[in-house]
């Protein structure tokens, strides 16, 4: 028997256990190239039939795929015929199995004792529910660059791929499906629109998921570069009459008639400007994802707070204390506005650091006492005047003004 070698009756245990009744999970992960790379199989109902599904994961890069109990059968070959240190964990309803392969192929197996559990085969619906899955895909993917030629996830993307699947899931929580006929006019403007990733996935999602065939998307963006890359992907696709790509400061553009308005990750207040033009343009939703902010860090220091003295000395925390302040604020503002807003991360920390974002939807009275008299207090507490603020002011002094 060679180096890291199953005995031929472990092997057998393994095929048996993982192609029987009361199969649960197999899951193995073998040292390689410095990392791990890691599959597991599991049983899934498809169409109503039983399938298996396995997802092979190396660092960042994850494939999904499904087979019939033949693929299966060649996947476990290929598992058990796996080299080099490794471990292996098979759960089935009656016990575990643990096997783990040492850097020296010493083979060490344990068993657990017998248990009784429900081995229920659940239905294929993970990578359905991802919104990029609910619509043929395969070619925004591969004109956005998110997937290489074959239609897989590229490694190096796969954290934006995971970002615009959160930040459509935010749009189909917000945004209702049409349920009127189906030429129903919606429009959406990305402002700072960047690679235009989300902006071209936008528009696929609003018509081909939430049913509103007459959409339009437009993107604003000042820099000539990425305009003109947007522009070809949108040619590419065959929607460049239905998602627009405009050279433009964001406080230059005008519009009727908007339905949402999307900032993901614009700078500075340049976050607040998109904010402002949504609330000017009477846009029904705001989804705004802020990026670096450093308006008032320019005014709050060590002296602003004696209580808060020692946290503001330290520029990092200060940095993060900033942040904090800065996007209450908007989240406030916006409420005094006639928004209902909730703050909330929209993605793992591990796709971005930022990521913060305000959900808001029209739909309350204006300049409540509550929301006017929580800002006023905060406001005025760290002696400070928020550029939305500013921005907003001949819409806000009259609701502030009363509470003077």
């Amino acid at each position: 028997m060679e180096k890291y070698e199953l005995e031929d009756s472990l092997k057998e245990e393994i095929r048996s256990r993982t192609l029987g009744e009361g199969f649960i999970k197999l899951v193995q992960s073998v040292r390689r190239g410095g990392g791990r790379f890691r599959i597991s199989l599991r049983p899934v109902e498809i169409g109503g039939e039983r399938k298996y599904q396995a997802e092979m994961a190396e660092g960042r890069d994850v494939q999904v795929k499904n087979f019939d109990a033949n693929g299966a059968a060649e996947g476990v070959e290929e598992i058990i015929a796996q080299k080099g240190a490794r471990e292996l964990h098979l759960i089935t309803a009656t016990g575990d199995l643990h096997v783990r392969v040492t850097k020296k192929g010493h083979v060490l197996v344990s068993r657990s004792s017998g248990v009784e559990r429900e081995a229920t085969v659940k239905p294929h619906d993970r990578v359905k529910n991802l919104p990029l899955a609910q619509f043929d895909s395969a070619a925004y993917l591969k004109a956005a660059g998110l997937a290489d030629g074959d239609g897989r996830i590229r490694a190096s993307m796969r954290g934006k791929y995971d970002q615009v699947n959160e930040f459509l899931k935010v749009v189909g929580e917000v945004v209702a499906p049409c349920a009127k006929a189906p030429s129903t006019v919606f429009t959406a403007v990305d402002f700072g629109y960047g690679k235009a990733y989300l902006t071209v996935a936008l528009y696929f999602y609003l018509v081909h998921v939430l049913g509103y065939s007459d959409a339009k998307v437009v993107g604003v963006d000042r820099r000539a570069d990425v305009i003109e890359s947007a522009r070809k992907m949108a040619e590419k696709l065959d929607v460049a009459d239905r998602v627009e790509f405009i050279e433009a400061d964001i406080g230059a553009y005008n519009a009727e008639s908007i339905d949402l308005v999307v900032s993901l990750h614009a700078c500075d207040t340049a976050t607040d400007e998109s904010i402002a033009k949504g609330v000017e343009m009477h846009a029904r939703y705001i989804l705004s994802a802020p990026c670096c902010q450093h308006e008032l860090q320019k005014t709050i220091g060590p002296q602003s707070s004696k209580p808060f003295a020692g946290l503001l000395r330290q520029g990092i925390l200060r940095e993060r204390m900033c942040d904090i302040l800065t996007d209450a604020f908007r989240a406030m503002i916006l409420r005094i506005l006639g928004y209902k807003v909730q703050v909330m991360e929209f993605v793992s920390s591990e796709a971005t650091a930022r990521n913060i974002m305000l959900k808001c939807e029209y739909g309350v009275k204006p300049g409540q006492p509550g929301p006017v008299g929580e800002y006023l207090e905060l406001r005025d507490w760290w002696k400070v005047v928020p550029w939305l603020e500013t921005r907003l002011a001949p819409l806000l002094e009259k609701h502030l003004s009363r509470y003077d």
